[in-house]
């Protein structure tokens, strides 16, 4: 990259802004004094076709304290509803956020987001505030699931401001200068159904092939594509999450990427011990969201945008093409899983192998994440590190039918090892951890998010010194449940 590839090198074409008036509100940000960067991120900059070096701190800093804009940027706030946890909701929209601009990256368009600019028409009773906690949660998850190769929003950098925000107490406030290949959501479509506007579905449909998925205009029927597209990028992300222990814990539908991106981060969850019902919000008492309800409410939700297209689509296609939602998610989730305990060759006891391996860390309240890597790290033939993290009678067992079902694989120990690493993370996301940079951060010192930042975007090799960054929670700690503010 040429050293004068910093933020000046980006081009924008703002598209949402020539969408009809009402689909947005141009907004100018709030300016938050005192605003300090904290952290910029390689992998966000990357993705924006910059060199991280050679962008200048400063010009970013006053970017994210809502003081300058970059040329070609325009400001403004989408609008759209959705169902929140099963509620229609028609007063939805950027609340807290401001499209700034849409930049034509190397990779393809690309929105610069920045949330916690301030109130905006559809803030309703918030401030428009973001908080340091959150927004440090958001960055991080970003660099987390690019690093497992789980389609994500990113985030270019995060800012610490002097404003005192209150949520369940005060903090600190920040923004967060997000990334997003799109920020169009199921809930844009919901709100035009909801008022009947059946050419505006169709125009932004068209907008989303066109400027994210031009394969599908050469197909007989685009729209169609377009919802089979959906369907199908939804089903891989959530065997993604099922696959890696994600726990979104707030699937509104306005917080479901129209591109199947993971979007909009709040009280999320690597989970720690195996539990398939893991909330971690603890506004969600029924658990609509738990873990194991992922797949189910992700189906759910594509069935309110099928009907959102019944204007333009028949149901009865619309259906077809829904079914295929699960048979997508069930061979994704196998092949990931089977990667993950170093399964090439698909055979028909796999399935049951998987589902034992999984019952049985439930039943040992086992680490979830150690467990896997623990089975990447050891002869099968001791188990002796297995034991260490499983102490379940049925784990013996359950060596001998995995022992058993490896001498159907072609590739030796060594190989398949090496190839388990590669998927089978060391470093994770988990909410103590997170929660140890977010102390961290409060009290003046950037320098964990940096080393944390850098550890998520390539968790799967052992760095020399960074062994605490590996760390399972205490056996004794609870499982954290967090705020929709988190």
């Amino acid at each position: 990259m040429t050293a004068d590839n910093g933020l000046d090198a980006l081009v924008f074409d703002n598209v949402w802004s020539r969408f009809p008036e009402d689909f947005f509100t141009r907004v100018t940000p709030s300016v938050w004094a005192e605003t300090r960067l904290l952290d910029l991120s390689p992998t966000a900059a990357l993705r924006l076709g910059l060199d991280p070096e050679a962008i200048d701190r400063d010009r970013l800093t006053a970017l994210m304290s809502g003081a300058t804009m970059l040329p070609g940027m325009d400001p403004l706030a989408q609008k759209y509803t959705g169902h929140q946890f099963g509620t229609y909701n028609p007063a939805l929209g950027d609340g807290r956020g401001l499209l700034l601009g849409e930049a034509l990256t190397p990779q393809g368009p690309c929105d610069l987001h920045l949330k916690g600019a301030g109130q905006t028409p559809y803030s309703r009773f918030g401030d428009g505030r973001a908080v340091l906690r959150s927004s440090i949660r958001e960055y991080l998850a970003g660099e987390a699931m690019a690093g497992l190769r789980i389609p994500t929003t990113l985030a270019l950098a995060v800012a610490v401001n002097g404003e005192k925000v209150m949520r369940e107490r005060v903090e600190p406030g920040a923004t967060l200068l997000r990334v997003a290949e799109s920020h169009v959501r199921f809930g844009h479509f919901e709100w035009l159904y909801q008022q009947k506007r059946s050419d505006d579905i169709e125009h932004l449909m068209h907008h989303v092939i066109e400027r994210h998925r031009p394969q599908l205009a050469t197909q007989p029927a685009p729209l169609e594509a377009l919802y089979q597209d959906v369907v199908t990028r939804t089903a891989e992300l959530i065997a993604r999450w099922q696959a890696y222990g994600f726990v979104h814990a707030v699937m509104n539908t306005d917080n479901m990427s129209i591109l199947g991106l993971t979007l909009d981060y709040g009280p999320y969850a690597f989970m720690d011990r195996f539990d398939p019902q893991l909330t971690p919000n603890h506004t969600d008492a029924s658990g609509r969201y738990a873990f194991d309800q992922q797949p189910g409410v992700a189906l759910w939700n594509l069935t309110v945008l099928a009907q959102c297209l019944t204007p333009l689509i028949d149901p009865e296609r619309l259906r077809e093409i829904l079914d295929s939602y699960e048979p997508t998610l069930q061979a994704a989730y196998a092949i990931l899983m089977r990667a993950r305990l170093g399964l090439e060759v698909e055979r028909e006891e796999d399935g049951a192998l998987i589902d034992d391996w999984l019952e049985m860390l439930g039943r040992a309240q086992a680490d979830f994440h150690r467990s896997f890597r623990a089975l990447s790290e050891s002869d099968v033939a001791g188990g002796l590190v297995l034991a260490e993290e499983i102490a379940d009678p049925q784990l013996d067992a359950w060596l001998t039918r995995y022992r058993a079902r490896l001498e159907h694989e072609s590739r030796g120990e060594t190989e398949r090892l090496a190839a388990m690493r590669r998927v089978n993370p060391l470093y994770v996301l988990r909410t103590h951890l997170a929660q140890q940079v977010i102390e961290a951060a409060q009290a003046g010192d950037a320098e964990p998010l940096r080393t944390f930042r850098d550890l998520l975007a390539s968790p799967f090799e052992a760095r020399p010194g960074m062994a605490a960054w590996a760390e399972a929670p205490a056996a004794s700690a609870p499982p954290v449940c967090l705020s929709c503010s988190s």
